[in-house]
């Protein structure tokens, strides 16, 4: 990851620097673990597509290769932070849950009202599947629907999904090793025997300074947004880092970041010489690690001028600028991917399309090419 020590003059700058501090255009990490430890968490909402947005900061990663770290425990996938599957390590489950987890829990309370689980209910159900999973057993969505089943627990609906949330939330369960495309649920205290315990101040400061170096510039209600803390915590976060964190004001907002993290500091980074494409998928953290400032990578407005959705697409971004939109068709010996400009290409960034492109079939382990469609 990198930083620098001169505040961004601009969006763009701003987009830059997120890029790079990210681990996108900074020097790619040595493991798969020094992405998703220093990031603390990132989130893992569809699979496929979180490994690769783990494996694109790591040198040389393959799918392969996280499949492997996630099966063998030294990547976890759980709910953590926003109500949402989130990757972190087995060092750092601990503290983020007892720090985040409470809050997603209050946030739910309402849906669980309506699914009729109440304390009792949702505390039973944990009962049963920790008995289950007890010994080192590995066991599927659906299995544990039967285990809660026979256990007189109805699993109709959006019982079982909430039921399993819960449970993870609680840190009785987090991931366990796939089976083959499914996945599967293992008990927390046998994935991560040594996870890490803080205090709360120890917590609120690590998160924060995790945040700050590896996705600022950014503002408070980014860190709000992202974390999930209450607005109190959030700013007690910030004081616990002191003299760490600078904020500066760009375009009516306070941008908090941490200057000079890095030895030897860098400067913000400057406008390549030659354009950088990455493929990002939608729920990549240079998206969903903010709310408020979202807007810095489409300083043009181009997403906007079509909707400002995605939609069922991926995001092509040229030097930390949403340029437009991809989705992919997995074959048997090669992979194609299609890309809708959201505006014209020029020759130098087709070249950097062509080069994002084949670092995903190395990924896949695949033949990668691209076209360009209006779907």
């Amino acid at each position: 990851m990198s930083q620098m020590d001169t505040p961004p003059a601009s969006a763009r700058e701003i987009a830059r620097a997120r890029m790079a501090n990210l681990g996108l255009t900074s020097a790619p990490a040595a493991s798969l673990e020094d992405v998703v430890g220093a990031l603390g968490a990132l989130q893992a909402q569809e699979y496929a597509f979180a490994k690769w947005s783990v494996a694109q900061r790591t040198a040389g990663a393959t799918e392969d290769a996280v499949q492997r770290a996630v099966a063998e425990g030294r990547i976890l996938r759980t709910h953590l932070l926003r109500p949402t599957w989130h990757f972190v390590l087995p060092a750092d489950i601990r503290w983020i849950l007892a720090l985040t987890g409470p809050r997603i829990q209050a946030s739910s309370a309402y849906r669980y009202g309506q699914l009729a689980l109440d304390d009792a209910q949702r505390a039973r159900s944990a009962e049963a599947i920790a008995e289950a999973l007890a010994g080192g057993r590995h066991l599927t969505r659906k299995e544990l629907g039967a285990v809660l089943e026979e256990a007189g627990i109805s699993t109709e609906g959006q019982r079982l999904p909430h039921i399993l949330m819960h449970a993870e939330l609680e840190g009785v369960i987090c991931s366990g090793a796939p089976r083959g495309k499914r996945q599967t649920y293992a008990l927390l205290a046998e994935r991560a025997p040594d996870a890490q315990t803080l205090s709360r101040e120890e917590a609120l400061a690590a998160l924060t300074r995790r945040y700050l170096a590896t996705r600022g510039p950014a503002t408070a209600l980014d860190y709000r947004a992202w974390s999930s803390l209450l607005a109190a915590d959030a700013r007690a976060g910030l004081a616990l880092l002191g003299d760490e964190a600078a904020s500066f004001d760009l375009d009516g907002r306070t941008h908090w970041w941490m200057p000079g993290a890095a030895s030897p500091p860098a400067p913000p980074p400057p406008a390549p010489d030659a354009p950088a494409a990455h493929l990002l998928q939608t729920f990549d953290e240079f998206f969903s690690g903010y709310r408020e400032s979202k807007d810095v990578a489409d300083v043009d407005g181009w997403l906007r001028a079509v909707g400002g959705e995605i939609g069922y697409y991926h995001a092509v971004v040229i030097d930390g600028q949403l340029v437009g939109r991809w989705r992919r068709k997995v074959r048997a010996r090669d992979v194609q991917v299609d890309i809708s400009p959201l505006r014209p290409l020029d020759p130098a960034e087709e070249e950097a399309v062509d080069a994002a492109v084949a670092r995903y079939g190395e990924f896949l382990g695949l033949q990668a090419d691209w076209r360009v469609t209006d779907e």
